[in-house]
């Protein structure tokens, strides 16, 4: 097998806990990922003291085997391709990707699986941080394990639960056994194998399927369903299969392994149509809230469980009002940059309850800041997760999309019109690369003529998104919207043609 860097705890941390520590804060956050340090900076401007508690690297997944180590293993097969799409720079490009520049390239983004850089920005802004593994042991009560020795930690406050997501392994037989891959593993080798075997359809599957092909990797993708990205549109599933096909990808569609098996230095991935042999294996079938060993039952709760939130943030089904969640362990959220929208949230709510300005509105020196009962649409309420969710695929084609699917708008009861342009119809893409591809989705409320989603499928249309975010959330009147110019000659002048294609 390949070998990815184990998880390093960072020389710098602070000393271990004694077998008697007990420590009160006014919050205690559970992780030390990204949504958790969001979480507690925010409540910790509100004045409160405020402990994260991390069993692993300070930054989490998205810092070390996400976000930051998988868009850099991306980057440079996509710059490769963006100079060999347009003539006169296709000509100076007359090698391939030189893998071993790639990869130190990753390491360094993962800043080399090493927390040291994450901890001190927690020393810097105040917050104070304990390894190991916590439960709730009660009301506003944490027990962190660390070689050995036990912490208990009391909250006067609150808890925020930001303990993330990890991969589900299905239970097909031979599976697990056979030591796949999953979105760790695919993010942080150190060598890239001959050939892999992917086994899913979503964003991590085409996303790492993208990269091992780039590296030279003989790509096998197995889909249970008919599409990939199946909750996006269906253009854009379309779109990624034929980029993947185009590198040489072998995408199998009602395809699901049987039986997985290791043998010497490869895995034998049955499947109902046949067998298919790779060095390696790598399960990107989904993930599951990382709550089953948190104490969830003493507090009343499931484990094993998404960690139920209103739009505050606040987990109801507990009394007095102490536990929050925040990020992919609620269940309502799969990206990092939704789950650090919902840590925003959470952290001004609590420092709004419980920080300073709440305390002076109990001795009568200010208004009161009603966190709790603020409409939709204020600091204290995550409602972006209802409609306006972002999310950018980073395959070739790119996918990046934001709020109601057409299927999804027409499920909630929207009266709706789908609006859609090819990417040739304008001049900037066309400056952009020689070879003009991809398209541009609208769903439009016809009720109220404005934006419920947008799909952009192209070459670098991440950095379209963020317009039709703000069309989405401003729920800006197309006729008004009409009025925003793109400069000419770029690829923002999409914008132009779908209004134009709905009528304006």
């Amino acid at each position: 097998m390949t070998s990815s860097p184990a998880p390093a705890s960072s020389a710098s941390s602070s000393p271990g806990p004694t077998e008697t520590d007990h420590r009160t804060y006014d919050v205690v956050v559970l992780g030390g990922g990204a949504v958790g340090e969001n979480a507690a900076d925010r409540a910790g401007r509100g004045g409160l003291t405020v402990v994260v508690v991390e069993a692993e690297l300070v930054g989490g997944e998205c810092s070390y085997w996400a976000c930051m180590p998988s868009k850099a293993l991306l980057r440079p097969g996509a710059a490769l391709e963006a100079a060999r799409a347009v003539d006169g720079a296709a000509q100076g490009v007359t090698g391939m990707l030189d893998v071993g520049a790639v990869l130190a390239r990753r390491d360094s983004f993962a800043s080399g699986w090493d927390d040291a850089g994450q901890v001190q920005w927690l020393e810097t802004t105040g917050i104070d941080l304990v390894r190991g593994h916590a439960r709730l042991t009660g009301p506003r009560t944490v027990e962190v394990h660390h070689e050995g020795q036990a912490t208990t930690i009391t909250a006067r406050c609150a808890v925020i639960v930001a303990t993330g997501s990890e991969p589900v392994v299905p239970e097909v037989p031979g599976l697990a056994e056979s030591q796949p891959w999953t979105s760790r593993e695919a993010t942080a080798a150190q060598e890239v194998p001959a050939s892999l075997v992917v086994l899913g359809g979503g964003v991590v599957a085409t996303e790492m399927a993208t990269a091992y092909a780039d590296l030279g990797s003989t790509v096998t993708v197995l889909v249970r369903g008919d599409r990939l990205l199946s909750a996006m549109e269906p253009a854009a599933g379309e779109a990624v299969t034929a980029g993947l096909r185009a590198r040489g990808v072998d995408v199998r569609f009602s395809t699901s392994p049987t039986r997985v098996t290791r043998r010497g230095s490869g895995v034998e991935v049955e499947t109902e149509a046949g067998v298919v042999t790779a060095e390696e294996v790598l399960v990107a079938t989904g993930r599951r809230p990382r709550s089953g060993d948190l104490g969830l039952e003493n507090v009343g709760l499931e484990p094993g469980a998404p960690v139920a939130v209103d739009d505050s943030m606040h987990v109801a089904a507990v009394a007095d009002g102490w536990l929050y969640a925040v990020g992919d362990v609620t269940g309502r959220v799969a990206t990092t940059h939704q789950g650090k929208y919902d840590a925003r949230v959470a952290g001004d709510v609590i420092a709004a309850r419980f920080g300073a300005a709440a305390q002076e509105e109990a001795d009568g020196h200010v208004e009161p800041a009603a966190a709790e009962s603020q409409p939709a649409w204020s600091r204290y309420r995550a409602t972006a997760d209802h409609g306006a969710l972002t999310q950018v695929v980073f395959t070739r084609p790119e996918v990046a999309s934001v709020g109601l699917t057409e299927t999804a708008a027409v499920e909630a009861g929207h009266a709706v019109r789908r609006v859609e342009v090819p990417f040739s119809s304008v001049a900037g893409a066309a400056l952009a690369r020689d070879e003009v591809e991809g398209r541009a989705i609208l769903v439009v409320d016809t009720e109220r003529e404005v934006v419920l989603g947008a799909t952009f499928v192209g070459p670098e249309v991440a950095e379209l998104l963020h317009a039709a975010t703000i069309a989405v959330v401003g729920e800006v009147p197309l006729p008004r919207l009409w009025h925003a110019v793109p400069p000419y000659p770029t690829v923002s002048e999409v914008w132009l043609r779908l209004l134009e294609e709905y009528g304006l």
